[in-house]
């Protein structure tokens, strides 16, 4: 599979030579027989290094469609639900369960959390079959594919993007695009929803212009065009509803682009993790891939953060995540392996919402544990986590508080703690 590098890039790609114009976009006589049609992911009067759009030349217009009619998806939702108040209660949810029968991923996701503001959302997918010739687009906002169980084939109109586990794809507002088994089988992980700003890299300030995600290593499909005489069903997410309509052919036909608007794909594994070196540990704002901005500087509507394998060599320093209650609002999953502040009942696929200014932190165990250790440098190993966290209050989905995955257990985690302080 060929990719494009470089986030932030202007790109131009085409799968068929001489099918992007020179000189202008959108000249009189199409090119070839393909129609020009421009895609914008912000406002046009954004300032230059903020307005995305890319150029599109395809063989059938996105016009050339019947009306849209209502469609079914009552397991996937991002409107924030009034049924129960926010809750300041810390939630642990199992893995979700394998599908029963054969489902494609718009039937296979199922909602976990949302925001008060109703722009950033969280949710699992699971899924076994392909989507035939079903395509979906999200207008609402971005999605970010987590994959925790199997490899994803990420069909988009402007080009292909595969992914596995320890890897993301974004897939930006508005594009269409099928998600499909690479391989026959499952295929598990989980689902970020952000309807604010458009993800992108954190400034790094005194860290300076190298460390945590490069640019370079962020991959933009090549062109790719599906030209098949037959009935599709198109399903969009507009406003928190499902829609859908037919068109007689594939829409994923555009032979050539060019923009920055685009779907990429990213690697985990890739991400220069900083930390101390002399004592004390850092907040985990230098885990930040990728953020949604406010007009509040510094203010996130949403980070997406990871705990990656890494030295922890703090001298006299509690290692684990330290016990704390913040502003933000920390939504987290377990990609591979063992979380180093919960050893135990954390399982890859599982999920926690902790909400502002509810304490949480390691579990008992693990506090005993690392109280005892020594300064030797240790290697956290066999581990990938990631954090969605944003600056409004999540509020769980009724099926994710009625579901079976709930843990009614999870606050016991930090019910053996004895108290060390003697007055003596």
């Amino acid at each position: 599979m060929h990719y494009q590098t470089g986030f932030g890039n202007f790109f131009e790609t085409e799968a068929i030579e001489g099918c992007l114009p020179e000189g202008q976009n959108s000249p009189r006589k199409p090119l070839k027989g393909l129609i020009p049609e421009q895609l914008s992911g912000s406002a046009f009067t954004m300032q230059r290094s903020e307005n995305l759009r890319s150029w599109l030349y395809r063989i059938h217009p996105s016009t050339f469609h019947g009306p849209y009619s209502p469609f079914v998806q009552k397991s996937w939702t991002s409107k924030f639900a009034n049924e129960r108040p926010a809750s300041p209660e810390r939630f642990r949810w199992k893995p979700m369960d394998e599908p029963k029968s054969e489902t494609d991923f718009v039937e296979g996701v199922f909602s976990m959390v949302t925001t008060a503001d109703s722009k950033v959302a969280v949710h699992n997918y699971a899924f076994n079959k392909s989507m035939g010739e079903r395509v979906f687009y999200n207008a609402d906002g971005e999605l970010v594919f987590i994959p925790v169980k199997g490899e994803i084939s990420v069909v988009t109109e402007l080009g292909v993007i595969e992914a596995g586990p320890q890897e993301i794809v974004v897939v930006p507002r508005g594009i269409k695009f099928q998600v499909n088994p690479k391989q026959k089988g499952l295929c598990m992980g989980y689902l970020g929803e952000n309807m604010g700003a458009p993800l992108t890299l954190p400034n790094l300030g005194p860290i300076g212009s190298n460390g945590l995600a490069n640019p370079r290593d962020f991959k933009f499909p090549v062109a790719h065009y599906i030209n098949k005489k037959q009935t599709h069903q198109v399903v969009s997410k507009f406003h928190h509803s499902f829609w859908q309509y037919e068109v007689g052919h594939s829409p994923l036909d555009v032979v050539a682009w060019h923009g920055n608007y685009s779907p990429y794909k990213y690697d985990l594994r890739d991400f220069n993790t900083m930390g101390t070196v002399s004592y004390d540990h850092p907040d985990p704002s230098i885990y930040t891939v990728l953020t949604s901005p406010t007009s509040t500087p510094g203010l996130a509507n949403v980070d997406f953060v990871i705990f990656p394998p890494r030295w922890l060599v703090g001298e006299n320093t509690f290692r684990p995540p330290y016990y704390h209650r913040n502003f933000m609002n920390e939504y987290m999953g377990l990609i591979e392996g063992v979380y180093d502040a919960k050893e135990e009942g954390f399982l890859p696929g599982g999920s926690s919402l902790h909400n502002r200014m509810s304490a949480h932190g390691p579990d008992t165990e693990t506090f005993s544990k690392a109280i005892k250790g020594d300064d030797k440098p240790e290697k956290v190993d066999q581990t990938m986590a990631f954090m969605f966290e944003t600056s409004q209050v999540f509020q769980p989905t009724e099926q994710a508080m009625n579901s079976d995955l709930l843990d009614k257990d999870y606050y016991k985690c930090w019910q053996k703690f004895e108290p060390l302080f003697g007055d003596q």
